[in-house]
């Protein structure tokens, strides 16, 4: 018998300061049962610092043909392709090639760094790529703030994201690896 994605709703009110972004989201999350709640977060976290009407989860972990995220143009285009991990060269070539800019945020305390090590001269010729780094130090504590019904504040300001619920309160700024 298969397992099955576990559901998380969240409200998020983004105060995107740098953006001139301001709205209220109620979004579903579907947590794959190989997803781990930190990594969850940080999807919920990816969805936040880009946020907009179009920008939707995709089945993620379940296909190998969509991204974590994405926002698609009215043509079906897509705009805006994110993946949240440490995503093989050859994904996001494909990636690159499909999308009009790629993101990537990449955590992890000890893997990212020696991904990056060895992803870096290899993704420097792709112009529509930028790398975010999510240090463990704040991406370990998002994994704690994971609840089946989530109700957060998030203002981001200066590239710093503060996020924030009725018992948490954490700072996240993340590194520009490319």
């Amino acid at each position: 018998m298969a397992l099955k994605a576990t559901i998380f709703k969240a409200k998020i009110q983004i105060a995107d300061m740098d953006r001139d972004y301001y709205a209220e989201h109620q979004l579903t999350l579907a947590r794959h049962p190989s997803e781990t709640d930190e990594r969850m977060m940080v999807r919920l976290l990816a969805f936040a610092h880009n946020a907009a009407d179009s920008l939707e989860f995709t089945r993620g972990l379940s296909s190998d043909e969509e991204a974590d995220l994405w926002q698609k143009s009215l043509t079906g285009e897509i705009d805006l392709w994110i993946e949240v991990g440490l995503p093989t060269e050859e994904r996001l070539r494909k990636a690159c090639g499909r999308a009009g800019q790629v993101l990537v945020y990449s955590y992890g305390r000890r893997a990212a760094p020696v991904w990056w090590q060895k992803l870096d001269s290899q993704l420097v010729r792709f112009e529509n790529l930028k790398v975010y780094h999510l240090d463990a130090d704040t991406t370990e504590p998002l994994a704690l703030m994971a609840e089946r019904n989530m109700d957060f504040s998030i203002t981001i300001q200066d590239g710093h994201i503060w996020l924030a619920d009725s018992h948490h309160n954490t700072e996240i700024t993340p590194q520009i690896w490319k």
